[in-house]
């Protein structure tokens, strides 16, 4: 859309700079495209000329040989090739030493053996448009010899905006004045229009509207035009916004399209057959020739403004041949209407038909200003083509809307808007947008004009504020959630951590949306679940849910790399989970991993498969990263979770408690088959409260040196109770080493279960584990003596304990 600044003048007080203009419009969503300078450069020996005389060239048949008079001297010969000029005519006159825009130089020469002293120009040798057929003729007919600078004073400067699709209100000069006047507080001049009722009969008896698209359909006639070429004012105008000025008729429609942002068709009166107009839609493979030259076919349905026997115009988007306005034309037929966006959208895509119209009605128009813009029309055709008005407006149908109300309070505004504002500032500046405003109560009702259809809803009124308000206004306010996680934030530093960790065991580290389908969640981890974690307005359904576990991306990882021919063993993750905690919706941080336990391919780092305990090993190690104790994790069989296969899974902590919780087991066979899974996948996850790590930030961390004397390692096999879990038993053994060590000077380094036995020599009911138990010293290596005391007081004190000692 360009627009002229000496045209928006007329509207608005423009008392800035084009630069600042143009430097201040993006401000308030009006994307400025470029900028654009016109009128005359500077020329020297440019003058205004009259021809008085024209020959024929002896050796041209396109050419004349012309006497110019240019001044106060004796008159200089020109040749010249157009042919629209007479003599008496004054034109421009470029003479030897002008430099024309090109730098084309201007000298004395030799046209076909005939002496020419200068140029006669046209206006696009001027630059003042693209019209080169012919010479341009002067009509105010200045002063012979005057500086061709005097005759057009002053240039223009246009701006080109980028408008988005919701601002059609814009795509006119008054639209981007109404904006200015907003943005400096200043008075928006709408012009003046006439009511022009008409005498006498019509040019047409009557209007048909034959389709929804149109509801609103008006025309008015006008007797006794003289068509001719418009005034220089109005062509100047059109040119300035790249319009070619046609005739004074036709280019008033344009103005007025460019002015108000409304399209108008004039038609020829005597062409309408019938004595009267149907807005219809086109039957199959209808034809019509429009104003560009092209026959064209229409398809069934598109709207059409037809006479009694042929259509006449594509609605909204161009005019046919059949009932143009030309210079025979006496009488004219002026439509003004609304037709429906779609409509007019798909016609214009359909037909490769693009226009002015067509983009302004395919982005809706002010249905209220149609009337407005027929009047304004009427007034500078009968302004600068004459004639007379005759008949009544012929008006079918009414605008399908008008002005709206829209119900807000100020301290939505100020909610919405962060920062606080005056109650009277909020409502000028709606004031000034154009809205009318009722602050008498504390709800107030803002009454939106029709022209800005985009703005039905308060938070648009929030919207309007604050474009015009200007963000560079917005107060400084201190910043009350950290947008980037810290370097050197806990959860940072434990999530890299565990990256690391697993990057050396060998994981492949993946990444996933934080939003997963909802079918699985249900499926996998409880309806009441999902329900909590559903999205209120998804994009799409395969992202409807906040995901409440790491492990099904990683998942869908897996099958996706196995599906194309990877064999990633191994994956992991560390990222934001959300679960419901004692009735409240949390964002927890979680990392997680999972091992395909035969995928096919053998390593030859893997000694032997990966279990229960290799899973339950890692999570431990994780654990311990997050400052949690791998004695603490007291583990639990899973039997209530569909995910986890029963028997092979255990949880451990809970989180009113501890703050965290621990997965490590077999996914389930069920949900191995929903993935497309051919291989049994052990999985592992470490799930924490926000506050969790934030508690053990800061705590002093105590290291101890590596003894450099060896361990010694006893061997200890027991009979349990069958539903005993081996964590349970290597809790009491470290409890019993440590009181039986007592103050010896070494420790018990560790605990670890290396066996289990169920099955032929043991009593129903139960199972043999066995554990070694290592003892160091920091200072010395430890005698057979000192270590076979601790070892027999383990031994008496786990028969304490109910455990068998078995040999």
């Amino acid at each position: 859309m360009k627009i002229s600044l000496n045209w928006l003048k007329n509207y608005v007080d423009l008392d800035v700079s084009a630069e600042q203009l143009a430097n201040d419009l993006p401000m308030i969503g009006l994307e400025v495209e470029g900028v654009e300078s016109t009128g005359l450069p500077q020329f020297e020996n440019l003058v205004v000329g009259e021809i008085l005389s024209r020959e024929q060239h002896p050796d041209a048949d396109r050419l004349g040989v012309c006497m110019v008079k240019v001044g106060d001297g004796e008159p200089q010969q020109i040749v010249c090739g157009a042919s629209n000029y007479k003599v008496g005519d004054r034109v421009p006159v470029a003479l030897p030493g002008c430099v024309l825009p090109g730098d084309f130089k201007i000298k004395a020469s030799k046209l076909r053996g005939v002496p020419s002293n200068g140029m006669m120009c046209s206006a696009k040798e001027l630059g003042m448009g693209e019209d080169h057929a012919g010479l341009l003729i002067l009509e105010q007919r200045p002063e012979i010899g005057t500086p061709i600078n005097d005759v057009f004073p002053g240039g223009d400067t246009v701006i080109e905006l980028e408008l988005t699709a919701n601002r059609g209100d814009c795509l006119s000069h008054i639209g981007v004045a109404r904006e200015i006047a907003a943005l400096y507080a200043k008075e928006l001049r709408l012009p003046k229009v006439k009511q022009h009722p008409g005498t006498g009969e019509g040019l047409i008896s009557a209007v048909e509207v034959e389709t929804a698209d149109c509801p609103l359909y008006t025309a008015r006639s006008i007797k006794g035009v003289k068509i001719a070429p418009s005034p220089e004012w109005l062509k100047k105008a059109l040119e300035a916004v790249g319009l070619r000025p046609i005739n004074n008729v036709v280019d008033v429609t344009n103005y007025v399209l460019m002015e108000t942002g409304q399209p108008l068709h004039a038609f020829d009166a005597s062409k309408i057959r019938g004595g009267k107009i149907v807005v219809r839609p086109a039957a199959e493979g209808e034809e019509i020739t429009t104003l560009d030259g092209h026959k064209r076919k229409l398809a069934a349905g598109m709207m059409v403004i037809a006479d009694a026997e042929r259509p006449l115009v594509v609605a909204g988007v161009m005019g046919s041949l059949d009932a143009e306005v030309d210079a025979s034309t006496t009488d004219i037929v002026l439509e003004s209407a609304y037709f429906r966006p779609g409509s007019i959208r798909a016609a214009s895509r359909a037909l490769n038909l693009f226009s002015d119209s067509s983009h302004r009605f395919s982005r809706d128009v002010d249905p209220v200003g149609v009337d407005f813009a027929a009047r304004r029309a009427i007034d500078l055709i009968l302004q600068v083509a004459g004639g007379e008005v005759v008949g009544k407006s012929i008006i079918v149908g009414e605008p399908p809307r008008g002005d709206r109300t829209i119900t807000i309070t100020p301290d939505y505004v100020r909610r919405v808007c962060g920062f606080e504002v005056e109650d009277s500032a909020i409502a000028e500046t709606f004031t000034r947008l154009g809205f009318t405003v009722d602050t008498s109560s504390y709800q107030w009702s803002v009454l939106v004009p029709s022209f800005r259809p985009e703005v039905d809803r308060p938070i648009d009124l929030v919207e309007e504020f604050i474009r015009l308000h200007g963000t560079a206004d917005i107060p400084e306010s201190r910043v009350k959630v950290t947008g980037l996680t810290r370097e050197d934030d806990a959860l940072a530093v434990f999530n890299r951590q565990a990256v690391q960790k697993l990057v050396g065991e060998n994981f492949a580290e993946c990444s996933h949306y934080t939003l997963t389908d909802g079918t699985g969640v249900a499926k996998w981890f409880g309806q009441e679940r999902a329900d909590a974690l559903r999205l209120d307005n998804p994009l799409t359904t395969e992202q409807s849910h906040l995901r409440p576990s790491l492990i099904p991306g990683l998942l869908d990882a897996l099958r996706l790399n196995f599906n194309n021919g990877n064999h990633p063993a191994r994956l992991c993750e560390t990222g934001r989970v959300f679960r419901t905690v004692e009735g409240k919706l949390w964002e927890l941080a979680s990392v997680a991993f999972v091992i395909a336990v035969d995928d096919g391919r053998r390593r030859w780092r893997d000694r032997e498969a990966p279990d229960f305990f290799t899973a339950k090993k890692l999570v431990a190690e994780l654990a311990t990263l997050a400052g949690i104790k791998p004695a603490k994790l007291d583990y639990k069989v899973i039997e209530d979770e569909a995910f986890w296969q029963p028997g092979h899974s255990a949880r451990a902590a809970c989180w009113k408690k501890n703050g965290y919780k621990a997965f490590a087991g077999l996914v389930s066979v069920d949900a191995l088959k929903d993935w497309d899974l051919d291989t049994l996948v052990l999985a592992g996850e470490l799930i924490l409260l926000p506050e969790f790590l934030e508690k053990k930030t800061g705590k002093t961390i105590r290291l101890s040196p590596f003894s450099s004397f060896p361990a010694s390692t006893r061997d200890l096999a027991l009979v349990v109770d069958a539903a005993t879990t081996a964590e349970a038993v290597r809790r009491d053994l470290l409890k019993a080493a440590s009181k039986a060590i007592g103050k010896a000077g070494f420790a018990c380094e560790g605990v670890e279960a290396f066996d289990l036995y169920a099955g032929q020599g043991l009593p129903e009911g139960k199972k043999s584990l066995a554990f070694a138990i290592s003892f160091r010293a920091p200072d010395r290596t430890l005698t057979d003596k000192e270590v076979n005391a601790a070892f027999d007081a383990i031994q008496a004190a786990v028969k304490d304990m109910g455990y068998t000692t078995r040999t």
